[in-house]
């Protein structure tokens, strides 16, 4: 079955860079698009980061474009959140998602926490 495992995830201060990872299994990892959802607390789950099958097409929440890259390795099955110059308010559970066939799977979630 599909399992989505997050990690990097970690205390930073503000202004300073955390890359998260999630490894992907029980499907075919270079067919489907990935994306990056983080959920404050208090507030919805919502789309951070979008990349495409080969990579080739990228997308970003207006709230991170110019501070956080995705990127994925296809051989290796992972997928990557480069986060840079964090603030406070990127503080959430990051999720990876990948969506087959109409479903929707969801890993564990790692928790990103930005303060001084």
């Amino acid at each position: 079955q599909v399992q989505l495992v997050e990690s990097g995830g970690g205390l930073v201060q503000p202004g300073g860079s955390l890359r998260l990872s999630c490894a992907a299994s029980g499907f075919t990892f270079n067919f489907y698009a990935m994306s990056w959802y983080r959920q404050a607390p208090g507030k919805e789950r919502e789309l951070a980061a979008f990349i495409s099958s080969a990579g080739g097409s990228r997308s970003y929440a207006d709230s991170v474009k110019g501070r956080f890259t995705v990127s994925r390795d296809n051989a290796k099955n992972t997928v990557y959140l480069q986060m840079n110059s964090l603030k406070p308010e990127d503080t959430a559970v990051y999720y990876c998602n990948v969506q087959i066939r109409g479903q929707s799977s969801w890993g564990p979630g790692t928790q990103v926490t930005v303060s001084s």
